[in-house]
């Protein structure tokens, strides 16, 4: 995923983006309201990390022009902390606001929440599998055999589609939590085991009693559509 951090401060902006990288994001900069416009409009960037006082254009001008094309993450970052100051960045479209000096630990931490959402998303496997015999629908957030819709929860249909997400790959438990449920999650790992027994019966069928999904004793479970 890349971060545009708009920041008129360099040493600012290199902090943030050399953290940003231990995260394993992308980072592209931008030290002024206008670039960061022409940056954010010819590039996919999945967040962004926002100065209010910026040359050109500030920068709750450049969340507004922002909101109205798109609603990709905004995190305020500005030495402006007064509450006033708080309410109408917010206003303006932000996400969430941080105030200056900060925490760059903590900083990250608001970027995975708010990124959170969209990786769940994007890892929610969508299309039709073992041979034509099921489709998943992320829309309808559906699963169906042969065609008919199979009644899963939300929770079995999030496993289901991680699991089918990458189907040559075995999954750990703590894997398949995270994937499919982010890191908030407070249930136990052996729970997994439950919505898994249950995606067997609903999905099982001769040759295929296992529901597509295979046990790999020791490490986890892995999508599998040979008998």
């Amino acid at each position: 995923m890349k971060i545009l951090i708009v920041e008129d401060e360099a040493s600012i902006a290199e902090v943030v983006s050399a953290y940003a990288k231990r995260e394993g994001y992308e980072t592209v900069c931008a030290s002024d309201g206008l670039s960061a416009l022409e940056i954010f409009f010819h590039d996919d960037i999945d967040l962004v990390i926002l100065d209010i006082m910026l040359p050109k254009l500030n920068g709750e001008e450049v969340c507004r022009r922002i909101r109205e094309k798109s609603s990709v993450p905004v995190i305020m970052l500005t030495a402006k902390s007064s509450e006033s100051d708080v309410v109408s960045g917010l206003d303006s479209g932000a996400n969430d606001y941080v105030s200056k000096p900060f925490s760059p630990r903590v900083l990250m931490a608001r970027i995975r929440a708010q990124l959170r959402p969209r990786e769940t998303r994007d890892n929610i496997a969508s299309g039709v599998f073992a041979d034509g015999k099921i489709e998943i629908d992320p829309e309808r957030v559906e699963i169906r055999k042969d065609g008919v819709p199979v009644p899963v929860t939300k929770s079995e249909f999030l496993i289901f589609s991680t699991l089918v997400s990458r189907p040559i790959r075995t999954w750990s438990r703590e894997e398949i939590i995270r994937t499919a449920f982010g890191d908030d999650y407070d249930g136990f790992d052996r729970t997994i085991d439950t919505y898994i027994k249950n995606l067997r019966k609903k999905l099982a069928e001769p040759g295929h009693e296992n529901g597509w999904i295979k046990t790999i004793y020791g490490f986890g479970y892995r999508f599998d559509d040979e008998k």
